[in-house]
């Protein structure tokens, strides 16, 4: 008789790792045959993933390696860092947060589009040659967008008060959120954006200010701005600014829930006003999507914030809730979050975690949008698991997918070359397009170079292929 295999059933569940949580862990062990697998396994008992597995040292007695890999949160990582110290002679030299790692001098640089190699160049970047090209803007300040970076520039605006499920951590603390906002422009987008983090919460200084700055970008995204501010700081730039802006926020949130829900409802073969929704959060994210969604067609909408629906005859609501309550729940549903969720087919949750439980709403909650938060950590679930009719889409932010990037601007990176901008023609593919200078160079760099006999000709990356003999 063979040894009695385990089964799944008996196996531990496995804890659900993120990249976000990548750590390296710089470990010194006694040589052996088996030294890096008992690395390898003491991290995955204690419930991390490898991903890497690099051997930095190695001697007679001793070897260092450096492991990486993924942890469920910072707790588990100093689990992890315990589990591989408690080999016997293994000493963690070193915990290095790989998030932390590449954030360090942030994640922008400005980089010039046109060489300044000598003097003429630097004659007819600056001065006195730039002095021509600010009088024909003066004479002409349309051509602003021509001759200047305004026409692919966007501002990501920001006070801090609202940084993601963090709350009002302060500009300073927003910084690196706008930082990867800025970067999802440039690499989904061709998009050239910058950062604006303002010491200011209000709404008139933060109005004056995006309406001084607009003069040198072709758009402006507001970004964590907390509600009902938000709204109004909106309302007001609407007439003030000739220039596109985007709150993403609300826009962007909405347009992604939207297209995942429209989606669903052609797999399930559904019509929007034959389903029922259930939205738990008002605020920028919530009313935005309200609003959408019942400008494409949703009828049955509910609006729950922390106390339950949303109902026209609340005196204590503010005027951003009340246009919510009267214009959504056309049913008079009363109740809390979870009682609301009864009979519900959609669920969108844009509102603080935990408010639900796994038995909460089962029985007829058919689409579950959810919005992620800071560590990703989900939804309470209950010991069960989630019901077989229980469908979740899990939604990225509004910038990680194509339909909540903003395409304001004329020329984005599909007529661009992504390194210099230089446009290709039009109706031809990628491939033919123009190379820049530096993707010329690069081809070159990386092009093979082939072997050949002694005194044959030389091809590839040396001579001019098929001169027999250039060289010696």
């Amino acid at each position: 008789m063979g040894t009695p295999t385990t089964t799944s059933r008996s196996r531990p569940a496995m804890t659900a790792t993120s990249p976000g949580y990548s750590t390296t862990l710089r470990v010194v062990a006694p040589t052996s045959h088996g030294a890096t697998a008992d690395l390898a396994g003491a991290i995955s008992a204690a419930g991390g993933s490898v991903t890497a597995l690099d051997v930095v040292e190695s001697s007679a007695d001793l070897l260092v390696v450096d492991v990486t890999g993924n942890a469920a949160d910072a707790d588990h990582v100093d689990r992890i860092a315990g589990a591989v110290e408690a080999l016997e002679g293994v000493r963690v030299r070193k915990v290095s947060d790989r998030t932390f790692l590449l954030h360090l001098g942030g994640k922008l640089e400005v980089v010039p589009t046109v060489p300044l190699k000598h003097r003429d160049d630097l004659t007819r970047a600056y001065t006195p040659g730039v002095a021509r090209v600010c009088r024909a803007i003066a004479e002409h300040p349309e051509d602003a967008r021509r001759l200047t970076i305004k026409r692919n520039t966007v501002a990501v605006v920001t006070d801090g008060s609202a940084v993601l499920g963090l709350g009002n951590i302060g500009p300073a603390a927003s910084m690196p959120v706008m930082e990867g906002k800025a970067a999802l422009f440039k690499r989904f987008g061709g998009v050239d954006a910058w950062p604006v983090a303002l010491d200011t919460q209000d709404v008139d200084q933060i109005v004056e200010v995006v309406r001084c700055i607009a003069p040198a970008y072709g758009g402006i995204n507001l970004e964590d701005i907390s509600a009902p501010r938000c709204f109004e700081i909106e309302r007001r730039l609407r007439d003030l600014l000739d220039i596109p802006f985007f709150h993403d926020d609300q826009h962007g949130t909405a347009i992604v829930v939207l297209a995942a829900l429209t989606n669903a409802l052609r797999v399930v073969d559904k019509r929007p006003a034959d389903v029922r929704v259930v939205v738990s959060g008002v605020g920028a994210a919530g009313r935005a999507i309200i609003h959408l969604l019942h400008r494409e067609g949703f009828a049955d909408i509910v609006g729950c914030d922390r106390r339950g629906a949303l109902r026209p005859d609340d005196k204590n609501l503010d005027e951003h809730k009340q246009w919510i309550a009267g214009t959504t729940n056309p049913r008079d549903v009363q109740g809390s979050l979870a009682q609301v969720l009864a009979g519900a087919d959609i669920f969108i949750e844009v509102s603080a975690p935990d408010l639900l439980t796994g038995d909460d709403g089962r029985p007829d909650h058919r689409v579950r949008a959810v919005q992620p938060r800071p560590g990703g950590r989900p939804l309470r679930r209950g010991p069960d698991g989630i019901h077989r009719r229980d469908r979740t889409i899990g939604l990225p932010e509004p910038d990680q997918q194509r339909p909540g990037v903003p395409r304001l601007l004329q020329g984005h990176a599909r007529r661009r070359c992504p390194r210099d901008h230089r446009r290709h023609p039009a109706g031809r593919s990628r491939s033919h397009r123009r190379l820049c200078r530096r993707q010329r160079a690069e081809r070159l760099l990386h092009r093979p170079v082939g072997l050949r006999p002694e005194g044959g000709p030389r091809r590839g990356g040396g001579g001019r292929p098929g001169k027999a003999g250039s060289r010696p």
